[in-house]
């Protein structure tokens, strides 16, 4: 299938400018030689490359080619503009990972519940807390709920795996859309207890509403980020 080809093609092209094979500031292939290389027409090279200038990794010089714009940067860093697991964000940075499930539980929404987060007050839900570790740091608290409807056989061994993976590819569901909010947030004693804030004394919060394809919200996240380990990268385009 075409979208198939091009998802290929875009996932190899990514892989290659994050390992430097493409570094900052060469040229991509010419688009000549890279129908070539990936045996394929036009239109799935320019879709593969459309998607690279989205997400920030090129930029397209009108004459000249196509110019590699990532950096690899110091710290871990998560997309804002992008949906991407904790699993995906820790490939792309080439940093070993693991996650601990410290509370795995069901519960209904209440109507408290239900104005935090978007739930219908009624609804039936897995509440997850996660640390993740990179490099055997403690650097994340996720708390998640996921509405069981959407995400049925969710276990906890599938939390300390990748839940986003179970999603895609045993239920075959659609990830979309995702609104979020940045803020900075006084430290609780359960991020202190897990995260070892050392002097910190607030955190990176990133609160999250995601949804499928049938624009169901499927599910609630808030992700708290020791400070002194990550940032958040975005790219922008001015609209005229």
């Amino acid at each position: 299938m075409p979208g198939t080809k091009f998802e290929l093609i875009y996932k190899d092209l990514k892989q290659k400018i994050e390992e430097q094979q493409y570094p900052y500031q060469s040229l991509l292939p010419s688009e000549n030689t890279m129908v070539t290389i990936y045996d394929c027409s036009r239109n799935t090279i320019r879709r593969a490359v459309s998607q690279l200038i989205e997400q920030g990794y090129v930029q397209a010089l009108h004459g000249k080619g196509v110019r590699v714009i990532y950096q690899p940067v110091a710290q871990t860093s998560f997309t804002i503009g992008g949906i991407e697991s904790f699993k995906e964000s820790a490939v792309r940075n080439h940093r070993s990972y693991h996650t601990q499930v410290i509370q795995f539980t069901s519960i209904t929404a209440d109507e408290r519940i239900s104005e935090k987060t978007g739930f219908p007050a009624g609804s039936e839900i897995y509440y997850i807390q996660r640390v993740r570790y990179l490099d055997d740091k403690a650097l994340i608290l996720d708390i998640n709920m996921f509405l069981k409807d959407c995400v049925p056989g969710l276990t906890a061994e599938i939390a300390e795996a990748s839940i986003y993976e179970y999603i895609e590819n045993e239920l075959h569901m659609s990830i979309v859309t995702s609104k979020r909010r940045m803020t900075v947030e006084r430290a609780t004693e359960v991020d202190e207890k897990y995260l070892k804030l050392n002097d910190y004394n607030c955190l990176a919060v990133i609160t999250s509403q995601t949804y499928n394809a049938d624009g169901v919200m499927f599910e609630y996240t808030q992700s708290r980020h020791r400070p002194d380990y990550f940032c958040f990268q975005d790219t922008a385009t001015r609209k005229r």
